[in-house]
């Protein structure tokens, strides 16, 4: 009888978040252990659509770089990287293209589905609802960034109860061009951005941005991240998904959040729980 009355204290104490966020759209960057490690790929299937039952419009932006190299390496196909990102020959975009929009993407889409939910996969190639040109003048190949998103394909969606699923992929302004390669952070930041969404999350392999002493820390504004990269304190791959917290941010979006996608329903710890289980980052109150 304890257990069952703890229980029925979490609900209660979830109870204020999910009347806040009922009806808002929260953008969630899905990458790393949690799309590869069975168990944690079913509890991510159940969270978002508990949060879809609940009221809330979950949008999903998924990455795949590990997948990605994987079938690069057993087609025997030479990948590059510079600076920490991909560069994508055409040949590689090929690849990209049907790891990304024809493998992952589906798969997530039909869990979501075999749990009760109404998902449906996209890449940014459908409807032209992203759309991109060359990173850094073409250094990168068919790596790109985006230049436009258009909204309203994503939001009849949901008004539509679907949970889209997004490959991020993007096209390009010429006739027969493969399209571009996107980063799922800043693809993520993008969509949450142009969707006015509450809250984008991204789910990491670490437990948040960590101070020197690997000690998470639970809340940041800009002033505090320009420091922390200065001192060298944020460095390697937290530093674009940083990047891509505060870039959504800036362009309206509540709160971005980094959280441990190895520990079991962090996303709903993250949201329904006062203290988190990650790093927020938000703006300076003036």
């Amino acid at each position: 009888m304890i257990q069952k009355v703890q229980i029925a204290n979490t609900l209660i104490d979830a109870f204020p978040f999910i009347k806040e966020f009922a009806g808002e759209t929260i953008v969630i960057k899905y990458g790393g252990a949690a799309q590869v490690d069975p168990i944690l790929k079913e509890k991510f299937a159940k969270d978002i659509v508990l949060l879809y039952l609940i009221g809330i419009k979950p949008v999903i932006v998924h990455g795949g770089g590990k997948r990605i190299n994987d079938y690069l390496e057993k087609l025997d196909i030479k990948t590059e990287f510079k600076d920490g990102q991909r560069v994508t020959t055409k040949e590689n975009m090929e690849v990209v293209e049907m790891v990304l929009s024809g493998l992952i993407n589906k798969e997530i889409t039909s869990l979501l589905n075999n749990h009760g939910a109404k998902a449906i996969g996209i890449s940014g190639k459908d409807a032209s609802f992203l759309e991109g040109e060359p990173k850094d003048g073409g250094a990168f190949g068919y790596t790109g960034n985006i230049t436009k998103v258009d909204n309203l394909v994503i939001e009849n969606l949901l008004e539509e109860n679907f949970i889209p699923v997004i490959a991020p992929i993007a096209t390009a302004k010429e006739i027969g061009h493969p399209g571009f390669n996107i980063n799922a952070d800043l693809a993520a930041s993008k969509i949450a951005t142009a969707l006015k969404a509450k809250k984008v999350i991204f789910m990491t392999d670490t437990a948040g941005v960590l101070d020197k002493d690997m000690n998470l820390i639970s809340t940041l504004f800009r002033r505090d991240i320009d420091a922390l990269i200065e001192d060298g304190t944020i460095a390697g791959g937290m530093i674009p998904k940083v990047s891509a917290c505060l870039e959504a941010v800036d362009g309206g979006v509540e709160k971005s959040h980094i959280i441990d996608g190895r520990v079991e329903h962090s996303i709903l710890l993250e949201l329904f729980t006062s203290e988190g289980v990650g790093t927020v980052i938000k703006k300076m109150l003036v």
